[in-house]
């Protein structure tokens, strides 16, 4: 579309003009702005050609954005067959098309005269918020008043905000109403109609432009007025530093009130019962129950525990404002209920909300107040540090990086269902209550009196308050600020007064005393062992959460499977396809969680939203009620689960497991509630982590989901040795050379719950390849106990300069067939490879004799450890494990038994112990009970089993069987019963 008179000369006639090319009877369609007289000379011109050209005169409105989604405004004219030709094109263009009666000429006159009036009302919207900013009036507040009064207009409603935002990306640019008004003044000229209005707005766009913001948007014409006075039209908070903005408040109050809170709350003994909008309200407290059914009977089962404090989840932000009253009011009067049956209850209400402001205000305190009584006040405290949510001055701010941003002027602000304008609480109290208390009413707890005044002055100014029904807001920039509020309000309700509050989570941690702990990871749960993988649910759509879920997937990609849900589908298709993204998502989700891998599954980022609020609402549900029946329908335990989003976590918890209680047990990140779900629940116990949509920067969720994801292996070989060393016993290294040896292990490391160690010879390398070490690679990762992959013997270099490339957790570095310092060398060349991928090294000093695996040490060449070569040896290489000779033999001991040198290793184990070095023994096939304990005591951690293993496979093997399959299980069943045996003897049963 071309964009003026001169351009369409040029596009028709110019050179390569367009009109010796068309064909005779083409239709040409004119949309650009231009005059009537233009238009009405072009179809002129046209018919001089002789080619029947015919010419649609066809202006549009609407600008680039409605363009893109085919929602036009054509007006078009012209002779009867041009219209008739050119209709189809002209209605897929379009969503309303007018046919204006005249011929040529007459769209443009239509489309000249919609010019004159927009230009003309931006031009007068400029004018009147310029008059307005120098009165001193609230820019903004003028802008709502002129909307809601007879005074606006459309115009003055779409570009204003522009003013206001200071922001003037072009969405129509200011230099075409400098040639559009310029068509208005030239066309009726001639007309000879004195346009006074256009004609002054023109002069106002021509001044804008000359100015140099012709390329800008065109209500940056309230520039010129702003540059002629001085003033800003502006009604946007200026983003501040964070840094700058709290160094500038005063000191905090000095003593911390944590434990006058304590004492007094133990003497006004009120329980706080704080009722959640959405899960995410427990992400400061700890040790606290949270009930999802708010019946009588659990109630005064509550009250009879005289807690400090409870939550109640009603998930109302996921409701009709309607509904959510009728929550509300149903809960407290079952509170009430609850409290007149315990008899001697007094507690306090707290609606917590989201820090960002969104939420049903005042609906739910309304409905709260209609059950309870009328409060003193309602206090207003959004102050939450782990998300960056500080009040200043009355002004709610959202961090972003090292910069506070006004809340009016944030993602959140626009939210569909409860968005907000006002970053001002005491306005933002007005514009939620629809003027009913006006912002002057609202009455502040400053900083400077919590910093200057402490908890005293806090009880005073509550206490001073002139009615009921007042509205505080509170100012916090710090948990000490917190601290303080609380520690001043329980000091004002033990004096009789009471409160409603409506608060972020900061405020229920402070009120209570809590004091913070670190965030819980899964070995502090003891689920760090189970096998199946977790499962993440994103359902939150604000921007925050899309950049996490971005940044999880670039982090974890490997670790974890991905499963896109399409919200088109789920809410905006056929119940068939809904049904079959459902099935296709729970299906998938259990194969993946089953297989030990962590499962993301998350809807599609797109954001779908209504027309109004209540349907946005409607589609939420939709979304929302798919998830759950997706998590209902998988029926594999996980090892933890992960919900991204207020009403997500919410309904997963009540509907999909079938949560009634739960207890926050902490927090898996600041900010990031940690709950474990009843006995009556799908699945009792399971970690449940409440991840806020709005917490968090952009690494969070990825780290969160680090700390949770089931480790490649529960331990390592070191871990497992030291583990053994501290708890006095040892682990078996057990041989293998196939799939049932590995299973064997495996299987008896699971039935006797005791660690192992998946060992291969360099011969049953060379036999069984890289298959036979991936085989006990994934044998190991999948356990259900700690067991690792060791390679046993390495005596050739190169040998092991592959292996370490393989996959074992540890190696042993083989060098006792060479010259001391010979060996010192070798050993000391693979430490330092090994080391550097983070494996075990353990070497051999001495020389056992033997047979193993068809390599032979004769007596002769048998040679015991050297304690002062042990001292060198061990300083020299750097190794973590000491392999020592002290009589032992690889293969069948004599006839006489074993000889084994306990004063050597007792005098070995002493140097080894101070060195960090830990001991392991070859040759354990043989060894009776009491060597055993004998070596376990001075500090083996490691026995080596090889000869018994190998003689149950091959006398397995000696008895007929069926088929393969039953000799490769009784084969199996043989060796898994000696490892067993082992594992007892070696007291490692029962401690993994």
């Amino acid at each position: 579309m071309v964009t003026n008179e001169a351009q369409a000369e040029s596009v028709l006639f110019g050179d390569l003009g367009a009109v010796k090319a068309l064909p005779s009877g083409a239709s040409i369609i004119l949309s650009s702005t231009v005059s009537p007289g233009f238009v009405i000379q072009l179809e002129r011109r046209l018919k001089n050609e002789n080619k029947n050209l015919k010419l649609v005169d066809a202006p549009v409105s609407g600008g680039v954005k409605r363009a893109a989604m085919g929602t036009l405004t054509i007006i078009a004219s012209g002779t009867d067959e041009a219209l008739t030709s050119s209709g189809s094109v002209l209605s897929a263009l379009s969503e309303k098309l007018y046919i204006i009666k005249g011929g040529c000429g007459s769209g443009s006159a239509v489309k000249m005269v919609n010019q004159l009036l927009a230009g003309v009302h931006i031009a007068a919207s400029a004018e009147a918020m310029a008059i307005g900013a120098r009165l001193g009036l609230n820019t903004r507040k003028l802008f709502d008043f002129i909307t809601n009064s007879g005074g606006t207009s459309w115009m003055f409603q779409d570009r204003t905000p522009h003013m206001l935002d200071n922001d003037y990306t072009p969405h129509s640019a200011l230099n075409i109403f400098v040639k559009d008004l310029g068509i208005v003044s030239h066309e009726c000229a001639s007309y000879k109609v004195p346009l006074l209005l256009s004609t002054v707005a023109h002069q106002l766009f021509m001044a804008a432009s000359a100015a140099g913001w012709g390329r800008y948007d065109d209500a940056a014409v309230v520039k010129v007025y702003e540059t002629i006075t001085g003033v800003k039209v502006e009604g946007k908070l200026p983003v501040v530093k964070k840094e700058e903005v709290l160094c500038s408040l005063p000191p905090e109050w000095p003593s911390d009130p944590i434990d006058d809170i304590h004492a007094l709350d133990q003497s006004n003994l009120k329980t706080l019962i704080v009722l959640d909008d959405d899960p995410t309200g427990t992400q400061t407290v700890h040790d606290i129950e949270v009930l999802t059914e708010w019946n009588v009977e659990p109630l005064v089962e509550q009250f009879r525990k005289r807690p400090k404090c409870f939550f109640i989840l009603t998930n109302s932000r996921a409701l009709t404002s309607e509904k959510a009253t009728a929550l509300i009011k149903d809960i407290c009067t079952n509170l009430r209920n609850a409290a007149n049956s315990v008899g001697n209850i007094d507690y306090t209400v707290v609606l917590r909300g989201d820090s960002t402001l969104r939420g049903h205000f005042p609906e739910e305190a309304d409905a709260a107040v209609s059950v309870l009584g009328e409060m003193d006040a309602w206090i207003i405290c959004p102050f939450f540090l782990q998300g960056g949510r500080y009040t200043i001055d009355d002004i709610h701010y959202v961090a972003d990086s090292d910069c506070l941003v006004p809340a009016g002027d944030t993602e959140f602000a626009k939210d569909a269902s409860f968005g907000y304008k006002s970053s001002n609480l005491c306005e933002w109290v007005e514009e939620k209550t629809l003027g009913r208390i006006p912002a002057s009413s609202v009455t502040s707890i400053s900083i400077q009196l919590l910093r200057k005044g402490g908890p005293d002055a806090v009880c005073m100014r509550l206490c001073s308050l002139e009615k009921e029904g007042s509205t505080c807001i509170v100012n916090a920039a710090s948990e000490r600020d917190m601290a303080v509020f609380a520690a001043g309000m329980i000091q004002a309700e033990r004096k009789g007064k009471h409160f409603l509050c409506r608060t972020a989570a900061s405020f229920v941690s402070a009120r209570i005393g809590i004091i913070p702990k670190a965030p819980i990871l899964p070995k502090d749960l003891g689920i760090n062992k189970e096998k199946n993988g977790g499962l993440i649910v994103v359902g939150s759509y604000v921007p925050k959460t899309t950049k996490q879920v971005e940044e999880l997937k670039l982090q974890c990609g490997q670790i974890l499977k991905s499963l896109e849900i399409s919200v088109d589908k789920l809410a905006m298709k056929s119940l068939e396809e809904r049904e079959k993204e459902i099935k296709r998502a729970a299906e998938m989700a259990d194969v993946f969680l089953r297989a030990s891998k962590d499962t993301l599954i998350m809807t599609s980022r797109e954001l779908i939203t209504g027309k109004s609020p209540s349907e946005s609402l409607e589609i939420n549900f939709k979304v929302s009620s798919a998830l759950v029946e997706i998590v209902r329908r998988i029926t594999t335990r996980p090892r933890y689960i992960l919900a991204k989003g207020g009403i997500t976590s919410s309904d997963l918890a009540t509907k999909a497991l079938e949560a009634k209680c739960a207890k926050v047990v902490g927090q898996a990140l600041a900010g990031v509630p940690l709950w474990q779900l009843g006995p009556e629940s799908r699945h009792p116990g399971v970690p449940y982590i409440v991840f806020p949509g709005n917490v968090g920067d952009t690494r969070a969720l990825a780290d969160v989901v680090k700390s949770w994801v089931r480790p490649v292996r529960l331990s390592s070989t070191k871990e497992l040795l030291r583990d053994a060393e501290r708890g006095g016993y040892a682990v078996g290294a057990f041989n293998v050379y196939n799939l049932e040896g590995v299973e064997a292990v495996v299987a008896a490391a699971e039935e006797e719950q005791s660690p192992a160690i998946l060992q291969i010879h360099p011969s049953a390398l060379k036999q069984g390849g890289i298959p036979l070490v991936a085989c006990c690679v994934a044998a190991a990762t999948q356990a259900s106990v700690p067991i690792t992959v060791h390679f046993d013997h390495g005596s050739s270099k190169k040998e092991l300069v592959d292996v370490l490339e393989l996959g074992f957790d540890s190696v042993m570095v083989d060098g006792s067939h060479l010259p001391f310092n010979d060996n010192i060398t070798y050993t000391k060349s693979i430490s330092l490879l090994a080391h550097s991928k983070n494996m075990m090294v353990e070497a051999e000093l001495g020389r056992l004799s033997g047979t193993e695996d068809d390599l032979t040490v004769e007596d002769y060449e048998a040679k015991l450890t050297d304690i002062d070569q042990a001292l060198e040896f061990i300083d020299e290489t750097g190794i973590d494990a000491l392999a020592v000779c002290i009589g032992n033999v690889h293969g069948k001991y004599p006839a006489t038994g074993p000889n084994l040198r306990i004063d050597l290793l007792r005098e070995l184990h002493n140097l080894c112990s101070k060195k960090g070095v830990l001991v392991v023994l070859h040759g354990a096939s043989g060894l009776s009970e009491k060597l055993i304990k004998e070596c376990i005591e001075r500090g083996v951690t490691k026995f080596n089993v090889n000869t018994e293993v190998r003689k149950a496979y091959m006398e397995a093997l000696s008895k007929p069987g069926k088929d393969l399959v039953h000799v490769m299980s009784n084969a199996k069943e043989a060796m898994k019963a000696v490892v067993a045996e082992k594992m007892h003897l070696f007291g490692s049963a029962g401690k993994a």
